[in-house]
C-alpha cells in the first residue's frame, strides 16, 4: 500500500449514470486526503465516458463484464491505497460533512473495525440501516411473505435494533452496505469480500468476519447520507429476488450450518409455491390488477423453481 491517502472510496456503478454523477459531485467535494475509484460494470447508458469526462481527478475502472457488486468492490480495493476504505453505492448521495465524519469518528476508535452512517430515504426520512446478526427465526421472517402479513413482531423488532436508541453512537453487530467504511488494519485481516455473494449480504459476512476477528462495527447517526434505495438491481427483478435468496441462504450456510440452510430453502420453496397458487386463483376469480398479478405470479413461479433446482444440486444460474 502506497502511503499518503487517509480514505479510498469506491464505488461499483451499473447503469445509474445520473445517480452516480450526483454521488461524485457530494463526494469530490470534500475537502479531504482521498482517492476516489470508480468501478464500472459493463454499463450501456454511457456511464465511463461521464465519469471520464466530468470527474476526470476519479480513477475509472470499466470491467467489460458484470462482476457484481463483490467483484467490482473488490477490484477497486485491489487498486485502492487508503488507510481507510469507504465502500459507497452510486445511488447515495452523502450529506456535507458525512464523510468526514466518519473518517474522524475511526480516528477516535483505533477499536472500530467499520462504521456505517445514517441512510435517509429521498423524502429525508431514516432509513433503517443497523443490525443484529440473523437467527433462524429471522430466516423464516426478515423479507418473506410471513413479514409481509406480520411486520410488527418480537424477532423482527430485535433484528432491526428497534430497542436501541435512535440517535446515539452504538456498536452493532452489522451496518447496510450502501455505505460502510473499513479500517484498512481490519480489512487486512478479515480480507476482502465473498464473491460467492453477487450482491446482498455480503457487508453482513463482512461485519461477522470482522466481529468474529475481535473488532468493533458502530452506526454513526451524525453522518448522514441519502440513499436512493435499489435503482441498479430493480432493472431486473427477478434477478433481484434469486439473488437475494442465494445470498441469505450462503450465509446460514456458511456461519450457522447447512442444516439451517437447507430448511430455509425448503421453507422458501413452499412459500414460493403458495404465493403463486394464491395468485393464480385470485387471476381466476377476479380481473383487477390482472397484470401486476401475473407479474408477481411469474416471478414466484421462476424463483420456485430456481429454488427446487438448489435443492436438488443443480446450478440453475441466474437470468440478467
Amino acid at each position: 500500500m502506497v502511503e499518503g491517502v487517509d480514505l479510498s472510496v469506491i464505488i461499483v456503478s451499473w447503469n445509474v449514470r445520473d445517480l452516480l454523477r450526483a454521488c461524485l459531485q457530494a463526494v469530490v467535494g470534500e475537502p479531504l486526503s482521498q482517492e476516489v475509484i470508480v468501478v464500472d460494470n459493463a454499463s450501456t447508458d454511457g456511464t465511463p465516458g461521464m465519469v471520464r469526462d466530468k470527474f476526470p481527478q476519479v480513477q475509472l475502472i470499466a470491467s467489460a463484464q458484470n462482476l457484481g457488486f463483490t467483484g467490482g468492490n473488490n477490484l477497486g480495493i485491489r487498486r485502492s491505497r487508503g488507510r481507510y476504505v469507504l465502500i459507497l453505492n452510486p445511488d447515495t448521495r452523502p450529506q456535507p460533512g458525512a464523510i468526514p465524519a466518519m473518517l474522524t469518528f475511526m480516528e477516535a476508535h483505533p477499536e472500530a473495525g467499520a462504521v456505517g452512517p445514517e441512510l435517509l430515504w429521498a423524502d429525508g426520512s431514516v432509513q433503517s440501516s443497523r443490525r443484529r446478526f440473523p437467527t433462524l427465526a429471522t430466516g423464516f421472517l426478515e423479507s418473506t411473505i410471513v413479514q409481509r402479513y406480520w411486520r410488527d413482531n418480537r424477532v423482527l423488532r430485535r433484528y432491526y435494533c428497534q430497542d436501541m436508541a435512535p440517535r446515539e453512537v452504538q456498536a452493532v453487530d452489522w451496518v447496510v452496505g450502501a455505505c460502510i467504511m473499513m479500517r484498512r488494519a481490519a480489512l487486512d485481516e478479515v480480507g476482502l469480500l465473498d464473491e460467492g455473494y453477487f450482491m446482498y449480504s455480503e457487508e453482513l459476512d463482512w461485519c461477522y468476519r470482522a466481529k468474529q476477528a475481535g473488532w468493533q462495527v458502530y452506526h454513526l447517526p451524525q453522518a448522514r447520507v441519502m440513499h436512493y434505495h435499489g435503482k441498479s438491481s430493480e432493472q431486473n427483478l427477478l434477478a433481484r429476488e434469486l439473488r437475494f435468496q442465494d445470498s441469505k441462504l450462503r450465509f446460514y450456510a456458511k456461519h450457522r450450518g447447512r442444516w439451517q440452510a437447507q430448511l430455509l430453502r425448503l421453507f422458501l420453496l413452499s412459500t414460493n409455491a403458495l404465493e403463486a397458487g394464491g395468485l393464480s386463483a385470485k387471476m381466476l376469480l377476479s380481473r383487477r390488477n390482472y397484470e401486476g398479478r401475473r407479474a408477481r405470479r411469474n416471478l414466484v413461479a421462476a424463483a420456485f423453481r430456481w429454488q427446487l433446482a438448489r435443492l436438488l444440486g443443480r446450478d440453475p444460474g441466474v437470468a440478467g
